[in-house]
């Protein structure tokens, strides 16, 4: 627990209100109590400010004239919330060594300071850095190499190869260099392209539940720095992820597409192959990207919600667009 003169000073805040003011817990503005801080950044939250219970709230210049309690006054509120939360939730001492259950290779590298929990199997040729734990089931198939301060959940799977940086968090059922999908077909079957290339994550990156990351089929996939994941995305072979560039869950990203650097790729995007995207680019949810974009900006190609018959009229009127079209088209040509 930290007093909020102790918050305050720590992060640059203006401090509004008790120094010594005990916090131990984040909450919602709504639920909050005793001991609790919360924060403020989305106005659709703001009718709860005036009947929190919470110890303190985090808030912004521009909302403390409305502030009744206890606060730190910062540029951004979810940010500060973010920070103080790693400060009272701090990762638990982790242990040291490996589970009597696991299978290790004897052709390894495992620093001292590493954790490899029960029931994995660890392959010839891993090197594993300092500090980083890897739970229950986890598979690292041979000649992987993984930095330092990692933290694998239980039941993620790292293929022969796989590079991953420093300061890995990889959740559940993370499959990391499984082969990609490359076909080729011959008299009407499919022939298997053996995938030979690897996977490479850079430092700082989070992989969630049941993402799978493919390995290259002749060069590698690359993950830069600071990427995350969300659960549930499918990155193809060969893709290249810029650096700080986050995407949320079932997005599905076909092979050979180059993202850049500092990207927001939300919800159920769909990317066809080959394609590139410029840094800063945002593509909203359910869009389905057909073209490479060269400049920064905010894209969308999803269908909006609306009432269903305002719906079905519309979806009507879409079918009909192209021969609209050829008769506006035939009607210009006649006033010419």
């Amino acid at each position: 627990m930290y007093t909020l003169g102790e918050l305050a000073k720590r992060f640059n805040a203006e401090l509004i209100g008790d120094a010594s003011c005990v916090v131990e817990r984040v909450a919602t503005l709504k639920n909050a109590g005793v001991g609790d801080i919360a924060f403020l950044s989305n106005p659709l939250y703001r009718k709860y400010l005036d009947t929190t219970c919470a110890a303190a709230v985090i808030i912004s210049v521009n909302e403390k004239k409305t502030l009744n309690t206890n606060g730190l006054v910062v540029k951004d509120p979810y940010v500060v919330y973010a920070r103080i939360a790693s400060l009272l939730y701090p990762s638990g001492a982790l242990e040291q060594g490996i589970h009597a259950t696991s299978v290790v290779s004897n052709n390894t590298q495992i620093d001292p300071t590493a954790y490899i929990g029960p029931n994995c199997v660890i392959g010839e040729g891993v090197v594993i850095g300092a500090h980083t734990y890897v739970g229950p089931g986890c598979v690292i198939d041979k000649n992987v190499s993984v930095g330092q301060q990692g933290y694998f959940f239980a039941n993620v799977t790292l293929y022969s190869d796989v590079v991953v940086g420093d300061r890995a968090i990889l959740h559940s059922g993370a499959v990391i260099g499984a082969d990609g999908f490359g076909l080729a077909k011959e008299a009407g079957k499919w022939l298997k392209i053996p995938q030979v290339g690897t996977v490479r994550i850079g430092d700082d990156v989070e992989i969630g539940a049941n993402t799978t990351v493919d390995r290259g089929a002749i060069e590698d996939t690359i993950i830069e720095d600071g990427v995350k994941l969300d659960n549930l995305i499918q990155v193809a072979h060969n893709v290249h992820l810029g650096a700080h560039t986050v995407i949320a869950g079932q997005t599905g990203i076909a092979g050979s597409v180059k993202v850049g650097k500092y990207c927001t790729i939300a919800g159920q995007v769909g990317i066809i192959g080959h394609l590139e995207i410029a840094d800063n680019v945002v593509i909203t949810a359910k869009s389905l990207v057909t073209h490479s974009i060269k400049k920064a900006g905010v894209y969308s190609s999803g269908s909006p919600l609306m009432d269903n018959k305002q719906w079905l009229r519309s979806s009507a009127r879409y079918k009909q667009l192209d021969d609209m079209a050829r008769r506006l088209k035939a009607l210009e040509n006649k006033t010419l």
